[in-house]
């Protein structure tokens, strides 16, 4: 869990800050901003980045893009590309087989839930992020640990990015467990009865949460996406590979428009998060992306505030590039 990474830290490059160090040289479209401006409308708290970069006119708009939210499951990506420089570094095998069983198994799982045995890495690793499946998750961070990828987020420079130690440990303590404590499998299903550890924790907390900034994520991908955390270009292929199955990426993507995302979401008693962060290429452009809502209302009125998020990522991001 703590093997020497040194090898690999060496390709790491400075942070390039997308409202920083690359200041736009031209206005984005009206109809960004306009779309922009619909999505600071959405009755919760709203933080987007979009950053163009490439050939031509370099811009970008935004809402509060340094505000820290939680973003759930979008910060899988560094968990995936932290697994890559292991494989890389000829530390793990995507040919591995990897165990599915109790130990590791965490709800959300839509692929491995109820399935026990064992399956190559590589698809685990592309049911995490492919459908954000919680099990999977838990099993890639059992070998990778979650103190490789915090290594790998700080020597990226992104200071207000933070990882569970797992997905159950995260649960586990949302319910009362104290801090880095698994209740387990059985424990998980134990909570369906109305027993839980201890007092109920908000899912925005300092110890197991998923948390980033718009303004972090766009810098990630712009520079994950140029190989800047890989040394050999086919581990940035194969992070492409994966990144391109997100399944949200056929509900908000412009059709035909190729490009690598993760979305994130949660739903915690009246607490509720979606995030949708990742890339589009067009042409011989880029633009980074990411769009954050975090909000504390009824259940009830989820179907609608999600409606509406897709409405207005869907706007934006055709409007990006017109």
């Amino acid at each position: 869990m703590f093997r020497r990474r040194s090898i690999l830290a060496t390709r790491l490059v400075a942070p390039l800050r997308p409202t920083c160090a690359n200041p736009a040289d031209a206005d984005p479209p009206e109809a960004l901003q306009q779309a922009v401006h619909q999505f600071g409308m959405l009755p919760a708290q709203a933080s987007c980045l979009l950053w163009r970069n490439g050939d031509g006119a370099t811009w970008q708009a935004g809402l509060a893009p340094e505000t820290p939210l939680f973003v759930g499951s979008a910060v899988k990506t560094f968990i995936l590309a932290q697994c890559l420089r292991d494989v890389e570094a000829g530390l793990l095998s995507e040919d591995a087989h990897w165990k599915v069983d109790d130990t590791v198994r965490s709800s959300s799982s839509p692929v491995l839930l109820d399935l026990t045995g064992s399956t190559p890495a590589r698809h685990v690793l592309e049911a995490m992020i492919s459908h954000s499946d919680n099990t999977a998750t838990d099993i890639v961070l059992s070998h990778v640990g979650p103190a490789a990828v915090r290594a790998l987020i700080a020597s990226a420079g992104l200071r207000q990015t933070r990882i569970p130690d797992s997905t159950r440990r995260m649960i586990s303590y949302f319910v009362g467990a104290g801090a880095g404590e698994d209740i387990g499998w059985a424990g998980l299903q134990r909570l369906k009865s109305g027993w839980t550890p201890g007092p109920m924790r908000p899912a925005v907390n300092d110890q197991q949460a998923m948390i980033s900034t718009a303004a972090e994520l766009v810098d990630w991908y712009s520079r994950a996406l140029r190989g800047a955390f890989f040394i050999k270009a086919e581990t940035l292929v194969e992070f492409k590979r994966i990144q391109a199955m997100s399944s949200a990426i056929s509900l908000a993507f412009p059709q035909d428009l190729q490009g690598y995302a993760k979305g994130g979401n949660i739903d915690w008693g009246d607490f509720h998060c979606l995030c949708f962060a990742g890339q589009m290429i067009t042409g011989r452009a880029q633009i980074s992306f990411c769009f954050t809502l975090n909000w504390t209302a009824p259940a009830a009125r989820t179907p609608d505030i999600l409606f509406r998020y897709r409405t207005a990522v869907v706007a934006a991001l055709l409007a990006a590039v017109r």
